[in-house]
């Protein structure tokens, strides 16, 4: 007996490849959901981790201003200590400077001319004075440019006859008023120039030491 099957299999079939795919649908769409879920939850953490690191990073750069702020204070202050220092060193080393002006005046102003004002600004010295003749005044720039250890750099500002005559009634010249400027060397100045004029000295003594072996090496060597 044969039996004939008089239902629609075919719509049947259709509409379970339908739900099929509809239940594949929803299925995705729920992964999805559930990764983009799971992504955004770790980009959340991370974001937080990254907010925590920047945070700390902002108050460990606040603390670092803090102390580059303190450093920096620190050695302004260093600094004026040291400027203090150095200007109380160079009072207790120009102290004695005005000492060693007169001396060198003294040593080397010549014969004949006579000082009426001296002023000193510093390390420049303003000499004023009146000279029996204009010789007087240039032996007096040559004895404080070569001769005098303290002063240096001599420069005649002016030298004019004086309306003032010599005192000496037997000689009646008529005197010659003059202002020079000179530099007054500073104790360190003068200590490095004589350490230097020595080294200079003992060296050629050294020199001439050392060659003597070789002349009488040679000398000897003639008879050979």
């Amino acid at each position: 007996m044969m039996l004939i099957n008089l239902l629609p299999h075919r719509e049947e079939k259709r509409r379970l490849r339908k739900q099929a795919f509809f239940a594949g649908l929803g299925l995705s769409v729920v992964v999805g959901a559930v990764v983009v879920a799971l992504w955004y939850v770790v980009q959340q953490r991370l974001m937080a981790a990254q907010q925590s690191r920047n945070e700390f990073l902002t108050v460990a750069i606040q603390k670092l201003d803090e102390e580059i702020k303190d450093v920096s204070a620190l050695k302004a202050e260093i600094e004026s200590l040291k400027a203090r220092q150095r200007a109380v060193e160079d009072l207790q080393t120009d102290r004695n400077m005005p000492v060693y002006l007169l001396n060198e005046l003294v040593s080397q102003t010549p014969e004949g001319i006579y000082l009426s004002s001296i002023r000193q600004s510093g390390q420049s010295v303003l000499v004023a004075g009146f000279a029996q003749t204009n010789e007087r005044v240039s032996e007096f720039l040559r004895n404080t440019n070569s001769k005098s250890e303290w002063l240096e750099r001599p420069e005649l500002v002016e030298i004019k006859a004086s309306a003032q005559t010599s005192k000496d009634a037997r000689d009646p010249k008529r005197l010659f008023e003059f202002s020079m400027r000179l530099s007054l060397k500073r104790p360190q100045d003068v200590s490095a120039a004589a350490a230097a004029a020595s080294s200079a000295a003992s060296g050629p003594g050294k020199a001439a030491s050392g060659a003597r072996p070789a002349s009488s090496a040679a000398s000897v060597a003639k008879p050979f």
